[in-house]
């Protein structure tokens, strides 16, 4: 895709690579880990982006929670998606440069992004698509504690 045909505050951003070494409990090397991710310092909030956050449970939610399952002996169970953020839609068009390192004689070219990266935005798409799917089902979300829902 051509960058200068980009609709008006379309700007491609810019990504760089992030390395990590996970190391054993005797200090080998384990796994070499690495990751592509946006930089989005470069952008403004409102007009490259909107709101971004992560809803998180209330302490006294869970709190509750607990309590009520022990005083009835209900077994808790818990769910853990693995790459949730990499589940969610994103709903705005983002363009990225190509990453650093990919070498190509397009030049002027940029990528568009179709799943949200690793960040509070992505986890924020994931929970709205999780919300989504659990209306559906038939949960109520709570107006107190938006990441409680009741059946």
């Amino acid at each position: 895709m051509d960058s200068s045909i980009f609709a008006t505050g379309k700007k491609p951003i810019h990504s760089k690579w992030v390395y990590k070494i996970k190391y054993k409990s005797d200090e080998s090397i384990e796994l070499y880990k690495f990751g592509l991710v946006i930089c989005r310092s470069r952008q403004i909030e409102g007009i490259n982006y909107h709101d971004t956050f992560t809803l998180v449970a209330k302490l006294v939610t869970v709190r509750t929670i607990l309590a009520i399952a022990a005083s009835h002996h209900w077994q808790l169970y818990q769910l853990n998606v693995d790459n949730a953020f990499l589940h969610g839609d994103l709903h705005e068009e983002v363009y990225m440069h190509l990453p650093p390192g990919y070498h190509t004689s397009m030049t002027g070219k940029a990528c568009f992004v179709y799943a949200p990266f690793i960040s509070l935005y992505a986890l924020q798409c994931w929970f709205s698509k999780l919300t989504g799917a659990l209306k559906a089902y038939g949960f109520s979300q709570s107006y107190v504690d938006y990441s409680l829902f009741t059946l």
